[in-house]
């Protein structure tokens, strides 16, 4: 066999080894075990260097346990990557164990298999390495801190009550001492249940679960042991907010009744929780009504014991949606950080590298994502620089914000309704309207209007129809009514519209094509349809509409995909069927817009590793690379694309073969921050994956600007323009070295 497998590994390890050195800190679960692992992987490289150097062909059992280890590094580290402060310590700490351990037992097989090869020579420095690396690897303790969670698991799953001090232990190690990180993980592990309910994962359902009761018994014990006191007194249990812990300041009533912080469930909303959290219960609407009466009594209990009452400086800036300063890890690692346009918006590719909150958060932030009301082709055609279209510079942006809820709230009170789908027919064809006011009233009336059951069991029947008439004017309309309110997504989703606008989206009619989309589009803001939406196969008619369908339902459909795959499941789904390459094709020839969904969707769908093989193949590296000339309005989003790209072999070389190094470097010159960072990374990557590239980047004049970056770039983008640098010292000093001997 060749030394295919084996060089394959050498890369994949030092991979992990780089991201472990300069992405694990303490605040990452299981931070010891990582960097125990980095260690081994380390002398265990150093043993097959030499076999690699050797050149000799492998044994088909060393070539199999290669490729197992390999394999094993791969799940780390691409589990490490999408790993974020978003998500749950103790569930981080529970799935990092399995994977590490599965390295251990394979380099304890590979040890073991290479002291067998060396031992013919008996004289070589590589036996004793590859013994070392045995022994190292038989005496490594993984998971303690996993073993100590898993414990108290199943002491609550007994029943019984846990030892405090290894309770303590926990929440020490997991840095869980303050009420807001209490919040969070709380937050983060309702999250991942409510993931494990739309997917129906049982096992890991039964998992979380667990986790959950045991963060519950956690928040209770702080709370019994004053955790929650206020200068000196303790507050009153009705006072206190059930998930911040906090004396509340702003109370508001949710829909279930219950009352919580405002700061507090707004978080909890935010995230894309859709239940109760004291009851459980699916709340009906998303409106906080303030609680007047409870806020009265805590200002009269204030003057009483002479606190003061007034904003909490901790309690309103923790538990406030920090979407602009949360690293969410991607790529390579993790030298994204991410941007998001405003606090409920999706992050975007208008905002350079804004990629890696996608895969964690990015549905959670969205609330309104269509794009361009049409009351015609023709009005299509003349208003496509107005109206919504400035909203959407190519990416999803939001336009909801509490305010607007208010409005939808007043606006549905005073009963005006939009809902028969013949009344949108005759508005639609009511000549007497401009372009401009049909597109500004339709808007007005997809925004601000509630719908009910009834309503849309019509639309649902005119969709049906055979006639295109309706058929068309149902879809614009459900459209619409999702465009921007949420109970109004429940309602449709609870209805049973799905199944026939997916089944529109084989329509001859391009119009009910683009209607049909742009429903759906906007129906996946909700989580829980959005799930619906790829559990009713509508990941092959969106592929399908990606291929035939016109400009504007080929962009909302690259849309769609880049929402379902927001969900890990349908990023392997979509990629494995099809849709890269009409993707790719949209890249290239695509409207700006076209090439933003595109480009979007292209991101996402790369988080998954398989995926970045395809998408180079595919050709869009080429196109990518043209969209890096500086006169282009996609610079930044083409580099962030290409950071992830260039993780894999082949995307260095194709990156390197299609002339993107000079742009490169001149990108570290002259780029935004962003356009800086990404683009430094690369940089690195093409550096590690061949000497050759290294030689190219020098050439090129590359030093001056990376120390000017390391000077004054971001803090990921200095830390990158400092590896760089080092990476070149060290090659220098090696030929120095080289050229001695």
């Amino acid at each position: 066999m060749d030394l295919t497998s084996l060089r394959c590994l050498i890369n994949n390890i030092s991979r992990f080894i780089h991201l472990v050195t300069w992405r694990v800190s303490e605040t990452v679960p299981a931070e010891k075990d990582h960097r125990s692992i980095a260690s081994l992987l380390k002398h265990l490289k150093l043993v097959l260097d030499d076999v690699a150097d050797h050149k000799a062909p492998l044994g088909e059992a060393l070539s199999k346990e290669c490729i197992k280890l390999d394999v094993a590094v791969n799940e780390a580290r691409e589990f490490l990557e999408r790993w974020s402060r978003r998500k749950s310590k103790i569930l981080c700490v529970l799935q990092t164990k399995p994977l590490l351990l599965k390295i251990q037992v394979s380099s304890v097989n590979l040890s073991c298999i290479l002291c067998r090869l060396f031992e013919p020579s008996p004289s070589t420095s590589s036996l004793l390495n590859a013994q070392i690396c045995m022994q190292e690897s038989q005496n490594l303790k993984i998971g303690e801190l996993s073993g100590y969670i898993e414990e108290i698991l199943e002491i609550r799953k007994e029943g019984r009550i846990p030892d405090a001090g290894r309770l303590m232990l926990i929440v020490e190690s997991l840095n869980l001492r303050s009420k807001q990180d209490l919040l969070s993980e709380f937050i983060a592990i309702k999250k991942e249940r409510q993931k494990a309910e739309d997917s129906k994962t049982t096992g890991d359902l039964d998992q979380i679960s667990q986790t959950v009761d045991l963060i519950s018994y956690i928040r209770d014990c702080m709370v019994k042991e004053n955790f929650i006191d206020r200068n000196g007194l303790r507050i009153p249990p009705y006072f206190r907010c059930p998930l911040s812990l906090e004396l509340m300041l702003d109370p508001v009533i949710v829909a279930s009744g219950q009352t919580y912080e405002r700061t507090a469930i707004r978080k909890w909303l935010d995230h894309g929780l859709v239940t109760c959290p004291k009851t459980g219960n699916l709340l009906a609407h998303k409106n906080l009504i303030p609680n007047h009466t409870v806020k009265a009594l805590i200002t009269n209990w204030c003057d009483v014991k002479k606190v003061e009452f007034s904003n909490n400086p901790d309690n309103a800036d923790v538990c406030s949606v920090r979407r602009h300063s949360e690293h969410i890890p991607c790529a390579d690692d993790l030298q994204y950080p991410p941007q998001v346009r405003s606090s409920t918006s999706i992050p975007s590719l208008e905002d350079g590298h804004g990629f890696e909150a996608l895969s964690a958060s990015a549905s959670t932030a969205i609330t309104s994502i269509d794009y361009l009301p049409m009351a015609s082709t023709e009005i299509s055609r003349t208003s496509s620089k107005q109206g919504d279209a400035s909203n959407r510079s190519g990416d999803i942006t939001s336009s909801y914000s509490p305010s607007n809820r208010v409005s939808d709230s007043s606006t549905s009170a005073s009963g005006k309704h939009y809902n028969s789908s013949k009344r949108m027919a005759e508005m639609v064809k009511n000549g007497s309207h401009s372009a401009s006011r049909t597109l500004s009233s339709l808007s007005e009336l997809g925004s601000s209007n509630l719908t009910t059951t009834s309503d849309v069991e019509k639309l649902i029947e005119d969709l049906k129809s055979a006639s295109s008439e309706l058929q068309s004017t149902a879809a614009r309309e459900i459209r619409f009514l999702a465009k921007y309110n949420m109970e109004n997504r429940f309602i449709i989703g609870q209805c049973g519209a799905i199944t026939p606008l997916i089944s529109l989206l084989h329509s001859d009619v391009e119009l009910i094509q683009e209607h049909a989309v742009t429903a759906l589009l906007n129906l996946s803001i909700n989580e829980k349809i959005k799930a619906r939406i790829g559990a009713e196969g509508a990941v092959e008619p969106l592929i399908h509409v990606l291929r035939i369908g016109n400009a504007g339902a080929k962009e909302n459909a690259a849309a769609a995909l880049f929402s379902l795959s927001l969900l890990d499941e349908y990023r392997i789904k979509i990629g494995r069927s099809g849709a890269v390459k009409p993707l790719v094709r949209l890249l290239q020839s695509g409207t700006l817009r076209g090439m933003k969904d595109a480009a979007t969707a292209l991101f996402n769908l790369s988080i998954f590793h398989e995926n970045k093989a395809r998408i180079v193949q595919a050709g869009a590296v080429k196109y990518l690379v043209r969209l890096m000339d500086p006169t282009s309005e996609m610079v930044d989003k083409a580099v962030a694309l290409l950071a992830n790209l260039s993780t894999i072999t082949e995307g260095c070389s194709t990156i390197a073969r299609e002339g993107g190094i000079p742009l490169l470097v001149e990108i570290v010159e002259t780029g935004s921050q962003r356009g800086k960072e990404n683009a430094a990374s690369i940089l690195l990557q093409l550096c590690i994956s061949s000497p050759k590239y290294c030689r190219s980047i020098l050439q090129e004049g590359a030093v001056p600007p990376l120390v000017a970056l390391s000077l004054s770039g971001t803090p990921r983008a200095k830390e990158k323009a400092q590896q760089l640098l080092c990476h070149f010292r060290r090659q220098r000093e090696s030929a120095v070295t080289r050229g001695r001997s």
